[in-house]
């Protein structure tokens, strides 16, 4: 009898009008995007294709006009850099938003919704690039969107297109961001959206500094970039992370380019360093301040560097 009734209950589940796995999570397969706010487009522009050999490939007016609020650097087939040409939301913060990509977007504001996340009525439509997609808030208010890329977008159509042998990396290794609770952070990234983590790092080991968390479908990350009391350093905290085989290549690359002169304009020479995960990085800055890491995927002697058992600091916010 039980047996028959189990059998009963799955029947019905299959037969419902919901669709399969309503309320479980689709799958986050990666880094789709990220966006900053940026106070000079052409200038910006110039440091990603002039000096780090990127292509803009789309761009968006704002609408009833021809002024450009958005500026799109590919990076790859899947991952792209947003510019935007809005006053900053928080100010000092200079970074918009963060994209994931979905394997379906009603599923996952479903799913979401199902474990009490707010999702604005009416989010979730077709993009003016043609993809499926809707936004939500972390706990820290970072604003946080979902997309699911579409045969018929943008970035779909022009597959192959707009990647030059000039651009310094091929691929968005992690996003680096703000957090003021960790507990809070890990209860929505661990908890909610099934991240996994991966290592920890301290500045100072005395207290922590970071966390990364890989998507749960891929191998891309994030890092929770913690603080004590009121956050510094913004455009040094929230950052974009690009994989690169060479670091000394790399350097060696943009300082060969004529645009390098210009960037050292702002101030900062190219020095490589080895960061506390054991691999070589270099960190560059845009014409806002916004870093952009360089950074190789393995370790300068191939070991693993232990996570940090240090204390996080108290939290910024309840």
């Amino acid at each position: 009898m039980r047996v028959l009734c189990l059998t009963l209950m799955m029947s019905l589940l299959s037969t419902s009008g919901l669709p399969a796995r309503a309320q479980g999570r689709p799958k986050i397969t990666g880094i789709s995007h990220v966006g900053y706010f940026v106070s000079d487009l052409p200038k910006t522009v110039a440091f990603w294709h002039d000096f780090l050999g990127f292509d803009p490939y789309t761009t968006l007016n704002r609408p009833g006009t021809n002024e450009t609020r958005i500026a799109f650097i590919k990076i790859n087939d899947r991952q792209h850099i947003e510019l935007f040409t809005d006053k900053p939301a928080n100010p000092p913060s200079m970074m918009s938003h963060l994209c994931f990509s979905v394997s379906n977007v009603e599923q996952m504001r479903a799913y979401l919704r199902s474990k009490g996340v707010a999702v604005k009525p009416g989010n979730g439509g077709k993009t003016r690039t043609g993809d499926y997609a809707f936004e939500i808030t972390d706990p820290d208010g970072t604003l946080i969107e979902f997309v699911q890329s579409l045969p018929t977008g943008i970035e779909s159509q022009d597959e192959g297109k707009f990647m030059p042998s000039t651009r310094i990396a091929d691929a968005i290794y992690h996003v680096g961001f703000l957090v003021g609770n960790l507990d809070k952070s890990l209860a929505f990234y661990e908890g909610v959206l099934g991240f996994s983590e991966t290592w920890r790092g301290s500045a100072d080991q005395k207290e922590l500094s970071w966390v990364n968390l890989k998507v749960p479908d891929g191998n891309d990350y994030i890092e929770l970039m913690l603080y004590r009391g009121h956050p510094d350093n913004f455009g040094t905290k929230n950052h974009v992370s690009l994989l690169v085989p060479s670091v000394p290549k790399a350097i060696e690359e943009l300082e060969s380019r004529p645009a390098y002169k210009t960037y050292l304009t702002y101030g900062r020479p190219l020095e490589m360093q080895v960061g506390k995960n054991g691999k070589r990085q270099v960190n560059l800055y845009d014409p806002d301040g916004t870093r952009v890491e360089l950074m190789e995927s393995q370790t300068v002697d191939g070991k693993p560097r232990p996570s940090s058992t240090a204390p996080p600091p108290p939290p910024a916010h309840d």
